[in-house]
């Protein structure tokens, strides 16, 4: 998942959770109370400010080894942070949605699955990417629906 935090001066500080290490991770799920890594990445889709809050806190720690989650705050953060799906997330979600299809032998699963993974996708062309990788090209938005 990519993490993004919009600056005071415009910019955007983008982190990515395949860039944590294994002791950051383990940190986050300790200072979220030891929730385990696979619910803080539920949390992290739907845009739970504590979990974007302890990644950005996880990754600052780097060159502030002393900053403490109590005390780490993102004020305005609902227009502050996002997190968004990468290509190995959408590959996964598809990949699973694409197991149950082929066994029902229909696209409807998959069809009303990608509105949420092209809202929540960091790069909306890795969805069409992605389902033409699957062989469900014909799934791909035209330009006319990319609006959104």
């Amino acid at each position: 998942m990519i993490i993004s935090y919009r600056q005071d001066d415009g910019s955007t500080e983008r982190v990515s959770t395949d860039d944590l290490s294994a002791i950051e991770a383990a940190a986050i799920e300790e200072a979220m109370g030891d929730t385990p890594w696979r619910m803080i990445e539920d949390r992290l889709r739907g845009q739970d400010p504590t979990a974007m809050r302890a990644v950005l806190w996880a990754v600052r720690r780097r060159t502030q080894p002393d900053l403490k989650f109590d005390t780490f705050d993102i004020p305005g953060w609902r227009r502050r942070l996002t997190a968004r799906i990468e290509r190995p997330e959408i590959d996964e979600v598809l990949n699973n949605l694409m197991a149950e299809a082929l066994a029902a032998s229909e696209d409807s699963a998959i069809d009303a699955m990608l509105p949420h993974l092209r809202k929540l996708a960091d790069d909306r062309a890795d969805v069409d990417a992605a389902l033409t990788a699957l062989g469900k090209g014909h799934l791909v938005q035209g330009p006319e629906d990319s609006a959104g």
